[in-house]
């Protein structure tokens, strides 16, 4: 440690790189510490120490004498700014270990799940030496973990974390950054949805987003896709989220949408890993560099029930603007260097979740072209938008199946019949209609996407789809309903405690259809001693009934009574 009244030093390890420069840089504007610029690299650190101050050391975490060499520089705080720290191996905290032997505390701006949520390892050695480690001090878990404490408590339950990262392209890209994206683009992912534990494919999931506000002050659309983060790890126990998702994108669409393609190999296991093109990649990046912006942002979204009982989601979002995005991964370890020069961290070693709060990122981010603000939609969900107020005076169950903000699976029984027309049972097997069956399991899965929900039904293996959308945001309760090339406009309608479905107009291949060719739909969704009901009887004129269907559901994660 350093003596009583001197400067507290701070070592950062990788100094000199993109987001340990902006980290080092900042703690030198403070006037407060003696900052080491380390790495593998003694030339760049003596170059980044001309230009922004500091004193150069060689330090290599995989040499042989790290722990005696790091000892000897007698730190308050080490900072491991290196990685990727997907690569590193299960348990390899050299640097943590090694800032314990030196009796310095210990920050990281480790993205690796695994990494991070494993260093509670080193938790009782921490807490005898009285000493602070966190991992993942950096955009996540740390600022991602803040803004949820921030936002929480206006709901009664959580459904849903979904955070989303869209740098610009004109922001620095070091080959360690390149390499951890790498790593997992066409690798299973393990994300938490509804409460099970699934795998999706890094770098699957295309979806345009936008974060902010209307106008300059957000971003417009961007390509995202799911990626790793320690967050799907952590958030779903830390915070009891159902769901949690990360999503991050490429602002150049040919970047974002190449390296979609490029996964594809990995899926298919035509190759291994795309770590080897690192390089490469890294050059095409640099050659597409000028174009773009320097805009970025950051979006955490949480969605659920308010104290109510009603579906709501909140947003924090930050944008930056002038190329001050790599700024952001470092605020957190600046924030809490100064936490630990005052002692207002708890010793012990663990995952940076809720160590700070949002108001102390204002002052971090005071000189840059930085914004942070909240927002929130108070009917985030598709029904809730096409009911209005109609939609919080529906049966539990009813509002229950209807409130989607990722998906959600529902399972139960059916009685199925089919009319005695013959061009109508014809019919019925181009839609996808079930068979008659006087009992039949029922799965139901409902996935949002954008402002839609796709519906799959599976009843006794056969399956049939259609995508529901609100017609107008009027909450006058007009949704479209489509199968395949057919689409129909619905008027939801209250009948006492009934959710009704009468189909008003249809179209077939954006035709308009007559009346005499209009389905007629009594459908209805109801709740008895408080499991939902559903009751759907098609008929169509000139065939008469075509399909008549009944049964019960309940959330497939919930025990059945």
């Amino acid at each position: 440690m350093t003596e009583t009244g001197s400067p507290k030093r701070i070592v950062v390890l990788g100094g000199y790189g993109v987001f340990g420069g902006k980290l080092a840089a900042a703690l030198l504007r403070k006037n407060l510490f003696d900052v080491i610029v380390a790495g593998r690299s003694l030339e760049k650190a003596e170059d980044f120490c001309r230009i922004h101050g500091g004193r150069p050391v060689h330090l290599d975490s995989s040499a042989g004498d790290f722990q005696n060499s790091l000892a000897k520089l007698s730190p308050f705080v080490i900072v491991d700014a290196t990685g990727p720290f997907q690569s590193y191996q299960g348990g390899d905290y050299r640097v943590a270990e090694a800032a314990l032997k030196a009796g310095s505390h210990y920050l990281d701006l480790s993205d690796g799940a695994e990494f991070t949520r494993g260093i509670d390892c080193l938790d009782e050695s921490a807490k005898k030496r009285d000493l602070v480690l966190l991992s993942g001090v950096s955009s996540v878990p740390a600022l991602s973990s803040t803004a949820v404490e921030a936002l929480r408590p206006a709901f009664s339950r959580i459904d849903l974390i979904e955070t989303t990262l869209l740098p610009g392209n004109k922001a620095p890209r070091g080959l360690s950054v390149i390499q951890a994206i790498l790593a997992q683009a066409g690798h299973p992912l393990a994300v938490t949805r509804s409460g099970q534990i699934e795998t999706l494919p890094g770098w699957s999931g295309l979806s345009r987003r936008k974060i902010g506000s209307a106008g300059e002050d957000g971003l417009p659309p961007r390509w995202s896709s799911f990626i790793g983060a320690p967050d799907l790890a952590l958030f779903p126990k830390h915070f009891g989220a159902g769901t949690v998702l990360f999503r991050a994108g490429l602002e150049l669409s040919v970047m974002h949408l190449g390296l979609w393609l490029l996964s594809w190999g990995v899926r298919l296991k035509l190759v291994r890993t795309l770590v080897p093109m690192a390089r490469f990649l890294q050059l095409a990046a640099n050659f597409l560099k000028p174009f773009g912006s320097d805009r970025g942002g950051m979006e955490v979204k949480l969605s659920g029930l308010n104290p109510q009982g009603a579906p709501m989601s909140k947003s924090w979002t930050l944008i930056a603007n002038d190329g001050d995005g790599p700024q952001v991964p470092a605020l957190a370890a600046e924030i809490l260097c100064m936490r630990l020069m005052n002692g207002q961290v708890s010793p012990g070693a663990r995952a940076c979740l809720g160590e700070i709060e949002l108001k102390e990122i204002e002052p971090a981010i005071a000189g840059l072209q930085v914004s942070c603000f909240e927002a929130a939609d108070p009917k985030p969900t598709v029904f809730q938008e096409a009911l209005g107020n109609q939609f919080n005076s529906l049966p539990m169950s009813v509002k229950a199946l209807h409130t989607v903000f990722d998906r959600h699976r529902w399972t139960g029984e059916a009685k199925v019949s089919r009319g005695r027309s013959f061009l109508g049972n014809i019919l019925c097997n181009i839609i996808g209609f079930p068979p008659a069956r006087e009992r039949t399991p029922v799965e139901v899965t409902i996935e949002r996407r954008g402002g839609k929900e796709v519906w799959q039904r599976n009843f006794g293996g056969k399956i049939f789809k259609s995508v529901l959308s609100p017609r107008d945001r009027l909450g006058q309760g007009h949704v479209y309903e489509r199968f395949g090339p057919m689409r129909f406009e619905i008027d939801l309608a209250r009948t006492g405690t009934r959710l009704c479905y009468p189909v008003s107009r249809g179209k077939v291949f954006g035709v308009p259809l007559p009346l005499w060719l209009l389905p007629v739909s009594e459908a209805s969704e109801f709740e008895v001693d408080g499991r939902f009901r559903f009751d759907v009887k098609i008929s169509l004129p000139w065939f008469g009934d075509l399909v008549h269907y009944q049964g019960w559901l309940s959330p497939a994660n919930a025990k059945q009574p």
